[in-house]
């Protein structure tokens, strides 16, 4: 009798283990699908910063940080993470913008963005009817440009980099060989994709499988982690020559793509000269052409600069009215004069001439709004924008920033990742005009400053900042959001400088935007009160409600030092330093 006892006692004793460890495993499988790592979107810390669209990548760049390692080289570092853990928009297989501030008060802006194959043509994305053909230049290889991160991210660590080139990149290397647990917003962004992955690649990539991707699973990219390998041991050769540009010719000719091992052997990345000017005690230097963010964001800061918008107050009917006024203007002149300087004569100074500016907004009623049908490009004589782009900041403990933007453009690019290479391309000739006056994905007219040519590089809207305040460091930002961005870090600046709300507030606040085309106020959800909606329209401005308008990462040098970074509350950034 005792020993039946006690077989009863046990084996209701292993019903209550298992059922206790199942209920442990179920609990930890439900924190999993909430979110495999935690992610904080506000951080505070006295010795060095970094804001990135993805936890894993800014930890990377935070771990870069503490070996001694500079803001260069985390950036670098955090930027190959991206391509494995951030895949729809951190890339290899893309381009960017960077923006340097050393400790010494030493500026610098390297230009990595992609170009036009050698056989790319002003006419290649129209029909016989000289009419543009519908995805042709966004999705599929016909999609792509050169890609220059490689290019970039090499050239960067050459001039600026403090730890040895294989030491930043192995992080990378090691999670896209390991794997990594995959997000909500990233099993979301997968599982939407799969059509489009099966329909435009040649084989099919990590990213296709049968059954639906699940928050938690592990992604492993063996192709991508031996193509970081090849770039680790052979720097740039391991990506513009051998093995990886075979591949990525291959998969060109098997797709009716144009990229040739020329064009990739001619790549080269370029450091230009920034656009550097002041809105009244802040010093703003940002990005030139190809990119508009630079020349646009100072524009918009000067227009506005004469009227009282601290008085006026955040998202007062005024405030906005007089901030719309000053981007449909804006927009205008980026569709006509903006694109590559190095083949067409964009006319810098005269955009940013004070006499211009004050011109330009001589027609401003503080009571009508102006239709973009009457506003034209500036004129003067002149010497004959996905969502899914992303944004990083970076400063170390000896006060060197960086701001730095990188894309594919739309969603995954192209959504073609190159055989037995595991990287995805960009579909970045969408920012070209396929033909001048027709908008590209964004909506975004262009005109022949910005038409197909072969080698040039495509116009963005990237617009990575860095602003000093006083003569010191203050605030490094810079967003994704295709035609957005320019709008957007151009409304967060003003919430610290104008309307005195700390980061955290600047960064989160709704924003709203205008592009001169299509005429319409495209505002967040539950962004505007009723209000001021009705006094907008009163004004008779068009009103267009969005998800949201760009994603802003953001660090800030505090009174007393310390530097605050903040990601944004639409997304899954991470802040955070020590």
């Amino acid at each position: 009798m005792l020993n039946k006892n006690i077989f009863i006692f046990l084996k209701n004793s292993l019903f209550y283990i298992l059922f206790f460890l199942f209920l442990f495993l179920f609990s930890c499988q439900s924190s999993i699908k909430e979110h495999p790592y935690p992610v904080t979107q506000n951080a505070t810390t006295s010795n060095a910063m970094a804001v990135s669209a993805h936890p894993l990548a800014t930890r990377v760049g935070l771990s870069i940080l503490k070996k001694g390692g500079n803001a260069i080289d985390a950036t670098i570092a955090i930027q190959f993470a991206l391509a494995v853990v951030y895949p729809r928009a951190g890339n290899i297989g893309g381009g960017g913008f960077m923006v340097v501030r050393t400790n010494k008060g030493e500026y610098a802006s390297l230009d990595y963005r992609e170009k036009a194959p050698k056989l790319g043509s002003r006419d290649m994305y129209l029909n016989t009817d000289k009419n543009v053909i519908p995805n042709l230049s966004r999705i599929g290889h016909l999609a792509v440009g050169v890609p220059g991160t490689v290019d970039g991210l090499i050239n960067a660590h050459t001039k600026y980099g403090q730890l040895a080139f294989a030491e930043v990149i192995q992080p990378a290397i090691d999670l896209a060989k390991n794997g990594y647990q995959l997000s909500p917003k990233e099993v979301n962004r997968l599982n939407k994709t799969q059509e489009a992955f099966r329909e435009h690649n040649t084989t099919m990539p990590v990213f296709v499988r049968e059954a639906s991707w699940k928050v938690g699973d592990l992604l492993v990219q063996k192709d991508l982690a031996q193509t970081l390998t090849l770039i680790r041991d052979n720097g740039r050769a391991g990506f513009y020559e051998g093995i990886t540009a075979d591949k990525i010719v291959a998969e060109m000719k098997a797709g009716k793509g144009l990229i040739s091992h020329e064009d990739l052997l001619e790549y080269q990345s370029k450091w230009r000269t920034p656009i550097i000017g002041d809105y009244k005690n802040y010093k703003v230097i940002s990005m030139p052409p190809p990119s508009s963010g630079g020349i646009a964001l100072l524009q918009l800061l000067k227009l506005v600069e004469p009227f009282p918008l601290s008085t006026d107050g955040f998202h007062s009917v005024d405030a906005i009215h007089t901030m719309v006024e000053a981007e449909r203007r804006v927009y205008a002149d980026r569709a006509k004069h903006l694109g590559d300087i190095d083949f067409y004569p964009v006319p810098q100074d005269s955009l940013l001439e004070a006499a211009y500016l004050l011109d330009r907004m001589s027609d401003f009623s503080k009571d009508k709004a102006t239709t973009s049908e009457s506003i034209a490009a500036g004129a003067f004589e002149v010497a004959m924008e996905s969502f899914e782009t992303t944004h990083t900041c970076v400063v170390d403990k000896a006060g060197n920033a960086v701001s730095l933007t990188t894309t594919l453009n739309g969603n995954y690019g192209s959504k073609v990742v190159v055989s037995n290479a595991g990287f995805l391309l960009n579909n970045e000739m969408d920012d070209f005009s396929a033909k001048p006056g027709v908008p590209n994905m964004y909506g975004l007219v262009g005109n022949e400053a910005n038409a197909i040519e072969p080698g040039k590089r495509m116009l963005s809207s990237m617009t990575p900042t860095i602003i000093e305040k006083d003569g010191q460091l203050h605030l490094i930002l810079g967003a994704p959001g295709g035609s957005t961005i320019i709008t957007a870090v151009f409304q967060v600046f003003l919430n610290v400088a104008e309307f005195n709300m700390s980061l955290e507030e600047a960064v989160w606040a709704s924003r709203f935007h205008h592009q001169w085309l299509p005429d319409q106020i495209m505002y967040e959800k539950d962004g505007l009160d009723n209000a001021v909606k009705k006094a907008l329209e009163d004004k008779g401005h068009t009103l267009n409600e969005r998800a949201y308008l760009a994603l802003i990462k953001a660090i800030q040098v505090l009174p007393n030092g310390d530097l605050q970074g903040v990601g944004d509350n639409r997304s899954e950034d991470h802040a955070e330093g020590y």
